[in-house]
């Protein structure tokens, strides 16, 4: 098992998809016992990685490479680097978390934990694939249980959500795989190996129409204004588990596959194309945050906050300094724990009140205490106050952008007011003021519920008090990425 941890990781999930197909349907708590016993696993498995993980290598570990099919050159091709290392863990921690998130689903119960699970180990392939084509099939995998995850388990709008998802990333898998062909026919002998592509020598234009494909590819995925409009609709109307899942890992593939796929692979692109993606992440903080003010739905306001601070972890990327490269990286991680917290918190009011208005509520903490403490971090973590692990990845992004995009990351900043200020208002309007009659018999917060919030709360003020444990996962990965990118810039000036 020691040298196929990265298999294990992946596909121990599929192993619970089959377990659980061999089930009797009328047991749903069997169902429910494999699905945690498989992501329990799953989440070990990450942590053994972690502790054993060369934080000052930046090359890739962990590597397992065998043909697959010889005849079109396609491996079995897996590895990690301080890039994946933190997705990875991420990836199985969310998952553990989700399946006792999902434990009040009794519709279809069956379906939904085999379909969770497939969902799994699609997101957690494409963190671990360092061979195009293997990237692209777990991308594939990933689509279809989301789309019947939302569209049989979600809110009364959830097919056209779940269509509406579907169309927005199917459409971005063809422009994904226009570009890997191109990038596979380019080679000689032709090639889908990520690390022999990131040593190909490609022509100017080549690389800015390759690099646009695939930017709009993961663009709709982060998702990158205008590409944003699939999401609110989607969380709003997915089950609690399946918007923490959204947000907390499907947007960072988007984001992941700029860093491991464009940004290496196609140098000169990203660089040309680097103040129009700095400018694409401004808009989406402002637009972002804007739009959240607006929301009287505090899961949709959680949505356009996410649009928000995706465009931060743009912005840093798009700098292409140290301190930007690395707060976007952090902030990927920190904002799949920070909204993670905020999906379950609204989850736990709307399993009591059935709604998620914001002014139907008012005056909760004095009933739920406890509740309120806990959703108190989890606001406060996502308007980035200092203490927590959000605030030093925004900094560093701000830090790293600002030599680079003065005057776009001081118009930035004012989508970090706006973030502060529509996160008080509706923590003040659910938490404080007179208590609505209605709730006054409210179920406090739940062992269950406690169970899947409270590892989130330790995490965000740990990593917001000492940071350095995860900024030294991808210090080196970081070095080497700006390396080549420095790099593509000279072979462009010659």
């Amino acid at each position: 098992m020691q040298g196929h941890l990265l298999t294990w990781v992946t596909f121990i999930p599929v192993i619970g998809t089959l377990a659980i197909l061999f089930v009797p349907k009328d047991q749903k708590d069997v169902v429910k016992v494999v699905a945690a016993v498989a992501t329990g696993i799953q989440l070990w498995i990450a942590l053994m990685i972690l502790f054993a993980f060369d934080s000052s290598q930046s090359g890739m570990q962990f590597v397992e490479q065998y043909d697959w099919i010889e005849t079109f050159n396609i491996q079995y091709f897996m590895g990690i680097d301080g890039l994946s290392m933190p997705l990875v863990l991420l990836t199985a921690l969310l998952s553990f978390i989700g399946v006792f998130a999902s434990w009040n689903i009794n519709k279809a119960s069956k379906g939904y934990f085999a379909l969770f699970l497939l969902l799994d180990a699609g997101m957690m392939g494409v963190f671990v694939s360092l061979d195009f084509f293997l990237f692209y099939i777990f991308w594939e995998v990933m689509l279809l249980p989301m789309y019947f995850l939302i569209g049989m388990w979600g809110g009364p709008q959830r097919e056209y959500a779940a269509i509406k998802f579907f169309l927005y990333t199917f459409a971005g898998s063809i422009l994904m795989l226009l570009a890997m062909l191109a990038l596979y026919f380019t080679q000689d002998p032709h090639t889908f190996n990520m690390l022999t592509l990131m040593g190909g020598t490609y022509g100017h234009t080549f690389q800015i129409v390759v690099f646009l494909a695939l930017f709009v590819a993961f663009a709709i995925k982060v998702p990158v204004f205008p590409f944003h409009t699939w999401l609110p609709l989607a969380h709003v109307e997915a089950p609690t588990a399946i918007s923490v899942i959204l947000a907390g890992v499907l947007l960072k593939m988007g984001t992941y596959g700029l860093l491991r796929i464009s940004f290496p692979i196609l140098p000169e692109g990203t660089l040309w194309f680097a103040l129009p993606m700095a400018i694409l992440g401004v808009i989406n903080i402002i637009y972002g945050a804007m739009c959240a003010m607006a929301q009287k739905d505090i899961k949709r306001l959680v949505a356009y906050s996410s649009i928000s601070h995706m465009g931060i972890v743009l912005l840093g990327m798009a700098a292409m300094t140290k301190a930007g490269m690395s707060g976007a990286i952090f902030q990927m991680f920190n904002h799949g724990t920070i909204t993670a917290m905020l999906f379950l918190s609204v989850g736990v009011i709307y399993d009591r009140a059935h709604h998620r208005e914001i002014d139907g509520f008012g005056g909760l903490a004095s009933k739920m205490p406890v509740y309120t403490g806990i959703a108190g971090v989890a606001f406060f973590a996502g308007l980035g106050l200092p203490g927590l692990s959000g605030f030093i990845s925004e900094a560093m992004v701000f830090i790293g952008a600002f030599p680079v995009y003065t005057t776009l990351t001081i118009i930035a900043t004012i989508g970090i007011v706006l973030n502060a200020g529509y996160f008080l208002w509706a923590f003040q309007r659910i938490f404080f003021g007179e208590l609505n009659e209605k709730y006054k018999d409210i179920a406090v917060i739940n062992g269950r519920e406690l169970f899947t919030l409270v590892p989130l709360v330790v995490i965000v003020i740990f990593l917001g008090v000492y940071p350095m444990p995860m900024l030294d996962l991808f210090t080196a990965t970081v070095d080497k990425l700006l390396d080549v990118l420095n790099f593509g810039a000279s072979m462009a000036i010659n």
